[in-house]
């Protein structure tokens, strides 16, 4: 038994609704469960009870046993001294307020149906290796599985929110400048994304802003800000760089990072941290006004035209400063777009809408549902388990529900883990 299923079911009151009494023989009526809290103090505030015919408004302490009251040193603490009910599983000792008076204590234990018991005990402990549910889930309807994955994704855009909500603060909720940020931590991919945030976070915006109508000089920044442009080679497209970086060095004052956060070592040359600087270059010389664009597009199709552009001649032919290699065109793939609509797009958009007070739910998961699902060992898991994930909204909603469900055993706070327990 655990304090947290004993929340669960008090304030779902999920126990014999009649004929309760206190260890004492006291008649208890449960009006109101109460607010539970999660902070310091009672679990439960607000509560209304009638004990004996008297009501009574106050709050609501839960533990497994009554003799937890004072291994938890409630006694001396005076948040505790509003507590009306004492709810245990066991009631092993009698507990005193400070009037020397038997706290009420309602021993719950023997007003809750074995069955919901055993289906918490069967999904909490279960020995399923990778998620608690894995045997059952089988057994719960695709349209409640439908309605939480909606949920669940929401959830993670809300997640991803608070961290674009700290740079919106630190860029004095600058837009514009966020999304560069947020654009070059993903262009570095899970690898090099925090060099490449570091590269952006070297930058003021306006610096950016700038120089972005030339795309050599916005080319040497992000190069000479990143520290690669410090080393002496033998190459007429690196010279030119250096000496217009040392220009904009001393123009603006700019001090800039070292190369050796950025890591090339089994990395595929199409993600050398070179090709994603001249493309991020280009991308934001290419569309001047970047923000504005994202922002009105809501078809995936219109995101791939706007993210294909040229990349600079010189890396056509080349994937460092170094030797050539065969040419290519070097543009954005269609997998590439995705991972920047899921991981940048969408919660920027989700979160200029509300900051706008005009989201518009169904807009941004017709969008997310353009997109294809993110293939990784998670998802391959949960279709061995026969869900599939159809599209982007579903493969985060899994990854949500995995990451911070499953694997924490939130199962009565889970939509599935629930209606397993109840059922």
């Amino acid at each position: 038994m655990t304090e947290e299923f004993l929340y669960y079911i008090w304030q779902y009151k999920l126990f014999t609704k009649t004929a309760l009494f206190t260890s004492d023989n006291q008649q208890i009526s449960v009006l109101k469960s109460g607010i539970h809290n999660k902070n310091a103090g009672p679990d439960f505030l607000n509560s209304q009870l009638k004990i004996d015919d008297q009501l009574w408004v106050g709050n609501v302490e839960m533990h497994v046993k009554s003799s937890d009251w004072y291994l938890h040193n409630h006694e001396e603490d005076t948040n505790f001294d509003a507590v009306i009910l004492h709810v245990v599983w066991e009631h092993d000792a009698a507990v005193f307020m400070k009037n020397n008076q038997p706290l009420p204590t309602f021993e719950i234990k023997n007003f809750v149906d074995d069955k919901l018991l055993s289906n918490y005990n069967r999904l909490i402990y279960s020995k399923q290796s990778w998620i608690p549910c894995g045997n059952q889930l089988k057994n719960v309807e695709g349209f409640l599985i439908d309605n939480w994955l909606e949920r669940l994704f929401f959830e993670r855009l809300e997640q991803k929110s608070v961290f674009i909500k700290e740079i919106l603060k630190q860029t004095n909720y600058d837009f514009e400048a966020v999304l560069f940020q947020l654009l070059a931590k993903n262009f570095g991919l899970k690898v090099n994304g925090d060099a490449f945030l570091q590269l952006a976070k070297s930058l003021d915006f306006v610096v950016v802003r700038k120089e972005r109508f030339d795309v050599q000089n916005l080319t040497a920044l992000f190069f000479g800000q990143a520290g690669f442009l410090e080393d002496e080679l033998e190459n007429e497209y690196h010279a030119k760089l250096k000496i217009e970086y040392n220009y904009l060095k001393h123009k603006y004052g700019l001090k800039s990072i070292t190369k050796n956060n950025f890591q090339f070592f089994r990395m595929r040359p199409q993600n050398f941290p070179t090709i994603r600087i001249a493309q991020l270059a280009s991308l934001i010389f290419t569309h001047q006004n970047l923000f504005s664009k994202l922002m009105d597009i809501n078809k995936k199709e219109d995101f791939y035209k706007l993210f294909s552009f040229d990349i600079q001649e010189f890396w056509k032919t080349h994937y460092t400063f170094g030797s050539e290699s065969k040419k290519s065109a070097k543009k954005l793939t269609k997998s590439f777009v995705d991972l920047l609509l899921i991981n940048t797009i969408i919660p920027l958009k989700f979160l200029y809408l509300q900051s706008r007070g005009s989201v518009d739910e169904e807009e941004i998961l017709r969008l997310i549902r353009q997109i294809s699902s993110e293939k990784n060992s998670i998802i391959d898991q949960f279709l061995a388990l026969k869900i599939n994930s159809k599209n982007a909204l579903e493969s985060q909603a899994l990854l949500e529900l995995k990451n911070n469900y499953c694997t924490k055993k939130r199962c009565l706070q889970c939509a599935i883990g629930n209606n397993l327990v109840r059922n």
